[in-house]
């Protein structure tokens, strides 16, 4: 398959084929779902910890040689503050709207439909984000793609299964809320694509791009996914968590070594 072709489907598979399979995990029963989302999240901590660590990190480091590697080290400080500072004008501007909606409409609905606006901005511009680092990955090599959209899909499952909730609780059909959650995910081939005839031109930033992809896994798993797992800390939750994020990791370094093969 051209490498292109292999960028657009696995983004695709990463975007919206996560977005239908949490639709799917809606369809349990929710006493059911909402005991094992939490695992899926301590599953995804694993994923993303072990896509940056074992995959994206290392390739980066070895692309720039033993010259490059302060530059990485500093790219990848670079990239933890851009997803801080992405986080805080994201908390801000949903904090702002519900804010202007609350006085200007007065109503609980208002609120929850300025919410849901924001789930489909938000989900559109993480989503193109994505597409830009399975792209990276698979301009560095086949395996290291195939393993960063595994991460991509891990997180973004339990991800998108809330945003369907709050489409849902925002007014919008089940049916719709499918199909918007489903179209975001287009975002993740448009910036495969992007990626792709943008970093192609400049392989010498390939390096740079991947310690870039590994900040924003490391961030997302540190800074939005641990501080959930924290919530229940009795000791066999804690077990349950630990045996996951771990198994999370194991996957993503067979799959490394699988597909390297």
């Amino acid at each position: 398959m051209p490498l292109l072709a292999s960028i657009v489907v696995f983004s695709a598979l990463g975007g919206i084929a996560s977005a239908a399979l949490a639709v799917v995990f809606l369809w349990i029963p929710e006493p059911r779902a909402a005991r094992m989302l939490p695992h899926f999240v301590s599953f995804a901590t694993g994923a993303l910890l072990g896509a940056a660590l074992l995959a994206l990190l290392p390739d980066a480091m070895a692309g720039a040689g033993v010259a490059g590697a302060h530059a990485i080290g500093l790219t990848l400080i670079a990239g933890l503050g851009v997803f801080f500072v992405i986080e805080k004008l994201v908390l801000w501007w949903h904090t702002r709207g519900d804010e202007e909606t609350h006085s200007h409409a007065g109503h609980s609905h208002g609120r929850d439909h300025a919410s849901g606006v924001l789930v489909l901005v938000g989900d559109s511009v993480h989503n193109a984000l994505d597409g830009v680092l399975i792209a990276a990955a698979f301009l560095t090599s086949v395996s290291l793609g195939v393993v960063t959209t595994l991460a991509v899909a891990a997180h973004e499952i339990p991800h998108r299964v809330g945003d369907f909730a709050i489409l849902v609780q925002a007014g919008f059909s089940r049916s719709r809320a499918l199909l918007l959650n489903l179209a975001t995910g287009l975002a993740s081939i448009i910036g495969a694509v992007a990626a792709y005839y943008g970093l192609r031109r400049a392989l010498d930033v390939l390096p740079y791009a991947l310690a870039f992809a590994a900040a924003g896994f490391l961030y997302i798993a540190v800074a939005g996914l641990i501080p959930g797992l924290h919530r229940r800390s009795d000791p066999r939750t804690s077990l349950v968590q630990v045996i996951l994020i771990s198994l999370g990791i194991a996957v993503i370094a067979l799959a490394e070594h699988l597909a390297g093969e």
